[in-house]
């Protein structure tokens, strides 16, 4: 499926504080959205999550909000505090860029997009195989790994809902 034209674009980080063969991945997943029979439809545009120190996650992330001509970096940052923020912006120190905050479990935060996919309205361009691996086969009670790829894509979605998209939210 192709994107049409975007209202909004974010490339939403969800940091690895290691980069050794027995870390987390580093989540970096490029989300927008537009508008589509007066409801918001989210695209998912690109997967480059992987296992990277932080000067090469935050020129992934750089790259990719060039390359998607997005809106904003934004991160979560309950982990790592503002090193995601300070690294970014010793790379670049005009890239705009928000932290998000976990304040609820990963599953209860991902609900709301849960059902936005349930409803049709979040849309995969291109191949996304192993963040759709994770997606379908990620068990929050078998003890899995961190699912650092959804909670990037979580991230990007959240960050751009509206209020009535958020009715799982609160």
């Amino acid at each position: 499926k192709e994107a049409p034209e975007l209202i909004q674009v974010v490339v939403a980080i969800d940091p690895a504080v290691t980069s050794n063969k027995d870390s987390n991945e580093t989540g970096i997943v490029t989300v927008g959205y537009t508008i589509t029979n007066n409801e918001r439809h989210y695209y998912v545009l690109d997967d480059f999550s992987g296992t990277y120190t932080p000067n090469q996650w935050a020129y992934k992330s750089i790259q990719m909000y060039d390359n998607f001509e997005a809106n904003k970096i934004i991160a979560e940052v309950n982990n790592g505090g503002d090193l995601v923020e300070t690294v970014i912006k010793n790379i670049d120190p005009n890239i705009p860029y928000d932290k998000v905050h976990a304040s609820r479990g990963k599953v209860t935060r991902a609900e709301p997009v849960v059902s936005l996919y349930e409803q049709g309205r979040v849309h995969h361009v291109g191949s996304l195989a192993k963040l759709e691996d994770q997606m379908t086969t990620w068990d929050a009670g078998a003890g899995d790994p961190s699912p650092d790829r959804i909670d990037a894509l979580v991230w990007g979605i959240t960050y751009m809902m509206d209020k009535n998209d958020q009715f799982f939210a609160g």
